[in-house]
C-alpha cells in the first residue's frame, strides 16, 4: 500500500504548519512519497514565496539590485528551518540562485525555486530522500509535458527509493532548463508521482475539507461532498468549482487511482474522494452546483431550420472564423441558441452576426447579454424522476426567470441559463430544494 501526499502552500507557510504536516505524514507509514508546494501566505497581508521570487527575478532581469529581495526570501526559509530546530543551511543554494538570476536563467527557473527549496527542507525534516523534479519530470521541445518519458524515468528512480520528497510545480526541458506547469502545478506533480509509483491513493492536502455542494460565498455552510466521480468533477470544475487543478485528474484517472482531498487544519475530516466509478449512493439527488456569470446568448431563427442539412455547421463556422469558443448550443425546430463568453464576444459581435447571415442566411439573429449559466451535476439524477421539474419549481418559487435549460445525454448534468442578477438566488433556490428541504 503506497500513498502519495501533496501539500499546498498554505499548509507549509510556517514552521508550525510544517510540524503539523510532519505529524500527518508520519502518522501513516503508507505515506511514502511527498510533494510540497512553496510556502504560502502566513496571514492575509503576507506574500507567497512564489510571488516574492517572481518580483525578485523581475529586478534581476532589468539589471537592478535584487539583493534585499533575495535576502527576504532566505529569511522566510530560515524562519521555518529555525522553528523546526533543523541543522540545515540553504546558503549554498541561495548563492547558486543568485548566480542564475544574474545569468537570466528565466522566470520559470525563478518561480520553481520556491518548491525546490521547500522540498530540501521537507526531506531534511522527515529524513526522506530528496529527488529534484528537474531530473525526473520532463517537457518536450515545444514545452508540452512528456508523459511517457516522465513515467519511465520517474518509475525507475522511485522504485529504488523507499521514501522520497519530490517538489511540485516544475520539471525540465530537453536542454536542461527548468520549465514550470501552470499555477496549481503541484497538484499535477502529485498526480504524476502517484501514477509512477502505482499508488493506492493520492492525498491532496489543502486548507479545505474537500469539495462542497455549492459555493460557500453564496450558501452558508454548504454540505460537503463525500464521493464524486471524475466526470462529475470535470463538469463542476468547468463551471467554476475549483479545489483541485483539473489537469491533475488525468494521470491518476488513467491509472484508476482515487484522489482524496483533505484539510491540513482538520486532518480528522474524511474529505472528498474523487473516484473513477462508485456504487456509493449520494446522500442527495445532486452532487454539486456550480456556475459562472458573463455569457451572451446568440439566438438564431430560421423557418424549416431542422430540414436544412449543415445549418448548425454553418452557424458554428461564423464563431470559428472569429476565434470564439461556444459553451452550449440548445436548439428547437426553427431556433438555435449559441452561448458564448461575453468578454470574448463583445469586441467581435458584429463580425460574428455578419458571418452568420452570410453563411447560414437566417431569418433573424438576436443577442442577449448578462446571462449566467448554472450546472446542476449528479450521478443520482439518472435514477431520480422529475429532477428538471423540481429545478423549475424551485426557481419559479424564487421568482427567477429561466432563459435556457439544457440536459446532457449522459443525464449527469443540467445547465440552466438565468440573468446575472438572478445568479445567487437561483443557486440558493436549487440548493434549498435538493439539500436543505430535500423535496
Amino acid at each position: 500500500m503506497i500513498k502519495v501526499v501533496k501539500f499546498g502552500g498554505s499548509s507549509l507557510a510556517s514552521a508550525t504548519q510544517f510540524a503539523k504536516v510532519g505529524r500527518i505524514i508520519t502518522s501513516d507509514p503508507e505515506r511514502r512519497y511527498v510533494v510540497p508546494s512553496a510556502p504560502g501566505k502566513r496571514n492575509s497581508k503576507d506574500t507567497k514565496v512564489t510571488d516574492m521570487l517572481y518580483a525578485c527575478y523581475a529586478l534581476a532581469e532589468n539589471d537592478e539590485d535584487f539583493d534585499k529581495e533575495l535576502k527576504k526570501i532566505a529569511e522566510r526559509y530560515d524562519s521555518i528551518i529555525n522553528g523546526l530546530n533543523l541543522k540545515l543551511s540553504l546558503k549554498d543554494e541561495f548563492e547558486v540562485i543568485e548566480k542564475n538570476f544574474v545569468a537570466k536563467a528565466g522566470s520559470d527557473y525563478a518561480a520553481s525555486r520556491g518548491e525546490y527549496l521547500n522540498g530540501i527542507v521537507m526531506a531534511n525534516y522527515l529524513g526522506y530522500e530528496f529527488v529534484d523534479a528537474a531530473e525526473v519530470i520532463f517537457f518536450d521541445k515545444d514545452g508540452n509535458f512528456d508523459a511517457d518519458k516522465t513515467d519511465k524515468v520517474l518509475s525507475k528512480r522511485l522504485s529504488k527509493v523507499e521514501r522520497a520528497v519530490v517538489p511540485g510545480f516544475y520539471g525540465s526541458m530537453p536542454d536542461g532548463s527548468v520549465k514550470t506547469f501552470s499555477r496549481g502545478g503541484s497538484d499535477i506533480t502529485g498526480s504524476i508521482v502517484a501514477k509512477a509509483v502505482h499508488a493506492t491513493a493520492y492525498e491532496n492536502w489543502t486548507d479545505v475539507s474537500g469539495f462542497l455542494i455549492a459555493d460557500p460565498r453564496i450558501i452558508d455552510n454548504p454540505e460537503p461532498i463525500k464521493v464524486i466521480t471524475y466526470r462529475e468533477l470535470r463538469e463542476l470544475s468547468y463551471m467554476g468549482a475549483s479545489v483541485l487543478h483539473e489537469d491533475a485528474v488525468f494521470p491518476v484517472r488513467k491509472a484508476g487511482i482515487p484522489i482524496n482531498i483533505r484539510n491540513t487544519n482538520a486532518p480528522e475530516d474524511e474529505g472528498t474522494w474523487i473516484v473513477e466509478t462508485t456504487c456509493h449512493q449520494s446522500k442527495y439527488t445532486i452532487t454539486g452546483i456550480a456556475g459562472k456569470k458573463g455569457f451572451v446568448s446568440v439566438n438564431i431563427d430560421k423557418d424549416m431550420m431542422n430540414s436544412e442539412v449543415g445549418f448548425g455547421r454553418k452557424v458554428l463556422s461564423a464563431f470559428e472564423e472569429n476565434g470564439i469558443n461556444f459553451e452550449h448550443m440548445p436548439s428547437g425546430i426553427d431556433t438555435m441558441t449559441v452561448f458564448v463568453h461575453q468578454p470574448e464576444f463583445e469586441g467581435k459581435e458584429q463580425a460574428v452576426v455578419s458571418a452568420i447571415h452570410r453563411l447560414a442566411k437566417p431569418d433573424s439573429v438576436e443577442l442577449e447579454s448578462n446571462i449566467a449559466l448554472i450546472a446542476v451535476v449528479g450521478r443520482g439524477m439518472r435514477s431520480t424522476r422529475g429532477t428538471s421539474g423540481r429545478i423549475f419549481s424551485a426557481l419559479a418559487h424564487a421568482n427567477v426567470n429561466v432563459k435556457m435549460i439544457d440536459q446532457g445525454s449522459s443525464e449527469l448534468n443540467i445547465i440552466i441559463g438565468v440573468s446575472n442578477s438572478d445568479f445567487e438566488n437561483a443557486i440558493k433556490a436549487i440548493y434549498d430544494i435538493f439539500v436543505t428541504t430535500q423535496l
